[in-house]
């Protein structure tokens, strides 16, 4: 029994492997047709690619640029003050609201004023009596002085008189010193600005014993102009210099502009003004000086900035914009699009920023066509479609 059952099993699956077979055949020759079917173009390779990606291309170009040079600064006061007092006594009143613009003359302190108004009141008594002294001496003399030209007063009499007068007079001197030093304490009671400016915060309120060892009971800051001082190295300074010279042989005015630490340009242009006398042996450098207006108060003293001096001549220069450039580990580098169509990748040096352009000193040419939109689309290498914006 065991020999007839594989035999059956084996013809009953004939058939099935029959079926299977004529099914693949008639699949084959049924694809056969449809591929050379006459009038029926077969599939190409360009018709299954993927369009080439567009991007927006503006061709590098050459635009009038003066060099320019730039240092760290920082924005100096032209004028600092601190503000001490010249008397020991309380302080009566304070007229000021910290961090408030003052002029010149301002009350900002007050010292209570009686102790100092009766020492001027007693000055000013002895100086009356020292006055009157001295008068009353002055007399006797011109009396004594007659009678001795007439021989009826011996002549030292005369010269016991003449004592008398130059002592009262002495003391009629300290008396009017007193009055003077007496009167200078008073005045020093109010506390004034010397100059305009912005003042700061008060070390000491109303009510507490000031005194010269007291310190600094506020400082006084002026505002409008200040100072850009900025390092120079000596191989810099006389590059500026050979520019600063004109045809003539007379020297142009350095204008210094200023840009602040978040980038933006100060809209004010600073004018050189001193040039240090001393190189720093150290650094080989030495300090450059500005004075910039400063109307609106944007620049505060102490404040980090970067100076910028430009060449006054502009030589025609590679610009690209600055929406161009990218960085990577390598360096500055911008994409371009070859007579080929396809994407280049260039290593560049930049310079200054003109606007919304950049100089290049290096890596590209004059018309290349460097991609400024698109550029996350493509990669060195790639073909694509590019058109020039503006």
């Amino acid at each position: 029994m065991s020999d007839v059952a594989p035999s059956s099993t084996a013809r009953r699956r004939w058939p099935l492997i029959i079926g299977i077979a004529a099914g693949v055949v008639v699949a084959l020759a049924a694809a056969g047709w449809f591929v050379f079917v006459p009038g029926k173009p077969a599939p190409t390779a360009s018709a299954a690619a993927m369009p080439a990606p567009a991007v927006g291309v503006r061709p590098a170009a050459t635009r009038p640029v003066s060099r320019s040079f730039e240092f760290v600064g920082r924005i100096k006061a032209v004028n600092t003050v601190e503000v001490r007092a010249r008397i020991e006594g309380f302080l009566d009143k304070v007229l000021f609201k910290e961090g408030q613009d003052v002029k010149t003359g301002d009350l900002l302190y007050q010292i209570e004023k009686v102790q100092f108004q009766s020492a001027l009141d007693q000055a000013t008594g002895n100086l009356l009596v020292a006055d009157a002294a001295a008068v009353n001496a002055k007399l006797e003399y011109d009396r004594q002085l007659d009678l001795v030209k007439r021989q009826y007063t011996p002549q030292s009499v005369l010269d016991k008189d003449k004592a008398d007068l130059d002592a009262a007079s002495g003391r009629k001197m300290q008396a009017e010193a007193a009055v003077t030093q007496a009167q200078a304490n008073l005045d020093y009671t109010d506390i004034r600005s010397p100059i305009d400016g912005r003042i700061g915060r008060t070390t000491h309120t109303q009510g507490n014993l000031v005194n010269p060892a007291s310190g600094v009971l506020a400082t006084i800051v002026s505002q409008d102009p200040m100072y850009v001082l900025f390092p120079v190295s000596v191989k810099d300074l006389e590059t500026i210099r050979e520019a600063r010279r004109k045809e003539g042989g007379g020297l142009a005015k350095i204008e210094i502009d200023v840009r602040l630490a978040n980038g933006q340009a100060y809209p004010q242009k600073g004018s050189w003004n001193l040039t240090d006398p001393q190189v720093d042996q150290t650094t080989d450098s030495l300090i450059m000086r500005a004075t910039i207006p400063n109307p609106e108060r944007m620049l505060i003293d102490g404040q980090f900035v970067t100076a910028v001096i430009r060449e006054r001549a502009e030589e025609p220069r590679l610009v690209v914009p600055q929406a161009a450039l990218q960085i990577d580990q390598a360096g500055s580098y911008v994409l371009v699009v070859d007579a080929q169509h396809k994407v280049e990748r260039r290593p560049v040096k930049t310079g200054d920023n003109i606007d919304a352009d950049i100089v290049v000193s290096t890596g590209l040419n004059a018309g290349d066509k460097v991609i400024v939109d698109g550029m996350q689309k493509v990669r060195p290498g790639v073909m694509v479609q590019e058109s020039v914006v503006q």
